[in-house]
């Protein structure tokens, strides 16, 4: 077994279900890996990204709620006081209009990371808790099961660029491993930098792949890139690790129809990776959509025999993502 399907969809999955398994590879860490795919700027998408929690950090984050905290949310439970004081007094100014800063804040109140009171025509704001300095590192990782001549010119363009701005603490390669004495990932002109992953599989087998470091990864410098300043780029990071924790690894089935009638979970290599079974292959989300010529609604008998009345198999396979996302999480 190679990879699940032809895609790097389902290496991709398998990848980061090893990470939440099994990370950090290479060294022996306390820290409790928060595994996310598709993440970055608008100008650097990672295909998985693990965030190296703190044990008690992470505990005390769950005090703001499962969902992530965006930029302007933040900036109002980051500054909040301990005691009740005047918004404007309490937060630094944004660098852009108060009005938006209040929406922010009526955001927060609704989703109790903030509590929120009127004095006369002011609003008053205090913290719920201290926010935590949980993250201790971000750790960018692209998945390329199959280095062809293009794909390798892609990704050492992306990793410069990635070793460049040193967004990430580390950047990593994940790709499969071949049993040659030397993988041909090392072979290719990717940045020194950059570690390579060589995962292998047993052919027919459920069970997780096995993982070699085939190069260790050199620690980025963040002071190194003079493009973005020092307090908006921990900024970027703290958002990036927000965005990780809310959203995990698991939410492809949010971009995807598993109210098909087709659609079905299948284990690969220890971890559930989509399967249609009206065209026999893993689908990548692009192929499982409305569009599909296959696509079926489930029969809505199926909603009523055996299944919870809100919803048949598909409505189980999203619970059954989710309650294991929180379970990592």
């Amino acid at each position: 077994m190679t990879s699940p399907g032809d895609a790097e969809f389902g290496f991709e999955l398998v990848t980061c279900r090893w990470a939440e398994r099994s990370w950090p590879p290479d060294r022996d860490a306390d820290a409790v890996p928060i595994v996310a795919r598709q993440l970055g700027t608008q100008r650097r998408r990672w295909d998985t990204v693990v965030v190296e929690a703190d044990p008690d950090g992470i505990a005390d984050r769950a005090a703001f709620g499962e969902r992530a905290l965006d930029s302007d949310l933040l900036h109002v439970v980051r500054n909040a006081p301990a005691e009740w004081a005047w918004y404007r007094d309490a937060l630094p100014h944004p660098g852009y209009p108060w009005r938006y800063v209040r929406a922010a804040i009526h955001r927060a109140d609704a989703r109790d990371v903030v509590e929120t009171r009127r004095s006369g025509n002011r609003i008053e704001i205090r913290r719920v808790a201290p926010y935590p300095d949980w993250v201790r590192r971000i750790v960018a990782v692209e998945n390329k099961p199959d280095l062809d001549a293009s794909a390798a010119r892609a990704l050492a363009d992306q990793l410069e660029h990635d070793v460049e701005t040193a967004l990430a603490d580390e950047v990593w390669v994940a790709t499969v491993a071949t049993g040659a004495t030397v993988e041909p990932a090392l072979l290719e002109d990717l940045p020194v930098e950059a570690g390579v992953l060589a995962l292998e599989f047993d052919d027919g087998d459920a069970t997780p792949p096995e993982a070699t470091v085939a190069w260790h990864p050199a620690a980025l410098d963040p002071t190194t890139d003079t493009s973005m300043p020092a307090d908006e780029k921990a900024d970027k990071r703290l958002e990036i690790a927000e965005r990780a924790y809310g959203s995990g690894w698991r939410s492809y089935v949010e971009t995807m129809r598993p109210d098909c009638r087709w659609f079905e979970l299948r284990d690969r290599a220890g971890a559930f990776v989509p399967w249609c079974a009206a065209m026999a292959c893993h689908q990548t989300a692009a192929d499982c959509s409305g569009s599909c010529p296959e696509f079926q609604p489930e029969p809505p008998s199926w909603r009523t025999r055996g299944w919870p009345i809100e919803g048949g198999p598909g409505k189980g396979i999203q619970r059954l993502l989710a309650e294991r996302r929180r379970r990592r999480r």
